[in-house]
This record gives structure tokens, sequence and C-alpha cells, in this order.
């Protein structure tokens, strides 16, 4: 049994102990919004190009700080070291962007008869942000870091199981000279300090990634309040290789294996094209037995383990002994391990097709034409990301257009890209982080008209 006050970070490679760090009470959220609310205040009244600076410096030392924070990212997360080092680097880049983007939030000038209406951006406050376990690092500095940027305070609650990475941030920020409880994290368990978080009435807006199912209840939370919220949640994204496609590139392993398939982009629904299908298993068969899984502080891992015992369970539920798969292998011992899986018989309607599985298992579901392609794509109550794989320039902005999602690459498995922006369709979200439009989202748009008309003679 949990203790409710204290939260243990586990090593998912090796089950031991890395940390004990106190769990966040009500009562420590309302003291931690209260500081935040005077921080705020000061940090709004900083002219723009001296908050600007100050975000540059923090990056700067988060700079000098990435081999720490990557292989902090690596023992709490279980993450390989070069994607932690690239999620590192990921919050530092972050941080350099929205620095320049201080001095670019601008209003409009509209015409209106007998005077000049502008309008202007205002920082919303508080914001809360709450981070998910499978990306702690640059989930919570993509929620964070365009808030701070447009003139708010940040308190960030990270997932009780990673909450590291985050806490070393938020040192670094100090380090740097931002305005002490401008940013600040609270550990805690999200039944108690995420819920004081989302129903607090001096937290303006609420930034959540995690399941949807949970979405759900934030999302209904900040209804009571008329406090608005962004949301990333989960997904169920479609690869689809049609038959002309360069097909190594595009059967990817790590298209649906990276972070050991805890990833809400994962592209775990293989839709290719009938034609090509025989072509396509013996190259995913060949594919996940070279994957090297193994320790993540290793540089020649691949693929690392499962966060927990739990999510491994969860794993193992969707893929019985005996279901036909294409599978790579896993270690033996300590660790929360699960080999590479991709099951060929699995119906479009079946458990493991529809529903996400967060782990290192894919679907391989044929299709015959693009019609079909676009119906199997589409078949999911989800709409986060997908990859569309052709030569055939017209089909491939046809099916652009045609799928349900709100971030897709032809040719391509990338999905996430500081400079663009980032969220879903249908149950996969709310709202969209990223891009050059963040810093706008964590804003309130003020409108003022001013009379030009003088008094009356």
């Amino acid at each position: 049994m949990s203790d409710p006050n204290e939260l243990t970070v586990l090593n998912p490679a090796t089950e031991e102990i890395v940390a004990t760090v106190p769990a966040a009470s009500e009562e420590d959220v309302a003291a931690a919004v209260a500081r935040a609310v005077r921080a705020q205040r000061t940090w709004a009244a900083l002219a723009p190009a001296d908050r600007a600076r100050l975000l540059r410096r923090f990056a700067d030392v988060v700079d000098t700080h990435t081999e720490e924070l990557a292989r902090l990212e690596v023992r709490e997360a279980g993450h390989t070291l070069g994607n932690a080092r690239w999620e590192a680097g990921n919050a530092r880049d972050l941080l350099l962007y929205a620095a320049g983007g201080i001095e670019r939030l601008l209003g409009r000038q509209i015409p209106a008869p007998g005077g000049w209406d502008v309008t202007f951006h205002e920082p919303l406050g508080v914001v809360g942000v709450i981070a998910p376990w499978n990306f702690p690092m640059p989930i919570a500095a993509w929620g964070s870091f365009p808030a701070l940027a447009a003139g708010n305070a940040v308190v960030l609650k990270p997932a009780e199981a990673t909450p590291l990475t985050a806490l070393r941030l938020a040192g670094l920020a100090l380090e740097a000279g931002l305005p002490e409880h401008l940013f600040q994290v609270l550990p805690g368990y999200g039944t108690t300090a995420g819920r004081a978080l989302v129903d607090h009435p001096d937290v303006a807006k609420i930034v959540f990634t995690g399941s949807t199912r949970t979405g759900r209840e934030v999302m209904e939370r900040c209804a009571r309040l008329v406090k608005p919220v962004t949301l990333e949640l989960g997904g169920k994204s479609p690869n689809i290789v049609f038959a002309d496609a360069d097909l190594t590139a595009a059967l990817d392993p790590f298209s649906f294996l990276d972070n050991c398939g805890q990833d809400c982009c994962a592209r775990t629904r293989v839709l290719v094209q009938e034609s090509v299908l025989d072509e396509a298993r013996a190259l995913l068969a060949d594919a996940l037995a070279a994957v090297v899984v193994g320790d993540p502080a290793d540089e020649k891992t691949q693929m690392g383990p499962l966060i927990s015992a739990r999510q491994r369970e969860r794993v193992r539920s969707y893929v019985p002994d005996d279901a036909p798969a294409l599978r790579g292998s896993a270690p033996d011992g300590p660790g929360f391990w699960f080999p590479p899986t991709v099951l060929t018989a699995e119906r479009p309607d079946g458990r493991a097709a529809r529903e996400e599985i967060f782990g290192p298992v894919a679907v391989l579901l044929p299709f015959t034409d693009e019609q079909d392609a676009v119906r199997l794509a589409n078949d999911t109550p989800y709409g986060l990301s997908g990859s569309i794989w052709t030569r055939d320039l017209g089909r491939a902005l046809r099916v652009s257009q045609a799928v349900r999602a709100g971030n897709l690459s032809v040719n391509s498995h990338s999905s996430v890209r500081y400079w663009t922006p980032f969220g879903g369709f249908k149950q996969s979200g709310l709202g969209r982080e990223l891009g050059p439009d963040a810093l706008t989202a964590f804003t309130e748009t003020k409108n003022v008209f001013i009379s030009t008309e003088g008094p009356a003679q």
C-alpha cells in the first residue's frame, strides 16, 4: 500500500529505489498557488525583454546540465540514454523558442468608426500543469515554458512515478535567476495534489497530459469554474503503408517501439496494402529480431523497460501466449521488460486494434485500396497522429485531408517539433501546444475601444 505522504521512485530497469520524495497535500497546493499569485505579479511587471533574457539564461543553465538531466531521466523513467539526451535538449530548445516569442506577442488594431480599436494579450495568472510519466521532462516543458514566457506563473505536478527531472528543472530555474515561486514543482498523487490544483479558484488554466478517462474528469472539474483546459490524451495512431512506399523506411519498428511503446503518437496500427502484406510481415519479423532491448543506460540499447509492473501486466493482457504474432526478445530477471511484438491475426474491431495498449505492441492490418485505408485509419475514437507512406503526391494529399488526426507525417514518422502545433482530434484531446501560437494559448485577449470623437460643441 502506497504511503499518502511519500512517493517512491523506482528504476524500471532494476526495480531498485532511486529516491523517495514527499507527496504534496491539498494544503501544500493551496500554499504554492498563493505564492505563485504573488510571484506572477512581479514577473508580469517586468519588461518583455527582461523576461526573455531570464528565460534565455534558464536555457543556458539547462544546456550545461543536459547530461545530468538525461541520466536522471534514464534512472526514473527507463528511457534509453540517446532518447533522454534528446528530451533534455528539447526542453532547452523550447525555452529559447518561447523566449523569442515574448517580444512578438502582439495585439491588433481593428478599424472602427469613431475611434480606434486595439487588442492586448494579457497573461492568465497562475497555470497548473499536470505532466505524465511517459515523457516527464519534455511534456512538463511544453506546458510550462510557453506559459512562463506569456507572463504567467506555473505550478507543475509531475507524475507520481517520475518527479525527479521536474524537480531538477525547478532548481535550475532558480539558479538561472527566475523569481522565487514563479515555477514551482509539487510531486504528489493525482487524487490529492492533482485534484487540488484543478479545483483551485486561483489557478486560471490547466494543462493536462494523460489518459482520456482522466482527461474527461479534469475537464468536468474545470467546467465547474469555467476554467480553460488544454488536454493531450490517448492515441491509436495509424501507419498507412501503400504498395509503392519505401517499405523498409515505412516499417521502421521504432515508429511504435520508441520509449517501449509508451507514446501517445506510437504508430500501433500498421495498415499495409494487401499486395505487399507478405513482404511487410517478413520485414517486420527481421526488424523485431534485431532490436536491442536492455539496460537503458547502455549506449547500444535501443529499447528499455516499461515504467512499472502494473503497466507490464496491462500490456500482457493484450497479448495471449498463443496469439499469432511476430516477436523480438527481452531480458529476464529484474526490470519491467516486454518483448517487441506485432500481432498478425488481430481484427480491426478487436480489443488490441482499438484500445491504447501503451507498450511495445502493434497490430498488422491489411487494406485493399485508398478508400479502405482511410476507413480503417478513421475507425477509432482517437485522432492524435499518424503516418502516410506513398510515392504518389496526389494520394498523399488526399489521404492527409481525409484522415482525422491532429498531426500527420508523409513518408516520415515524426510527430513533434517545438516550432509546430501539436494536439489531437476526437478523444485525443483539446487545444494545441507548441508552435508559433503557443504563448497566446496562455493569455486572455482584451479589446479596448478609444473614441476619437471630441465633446459635442
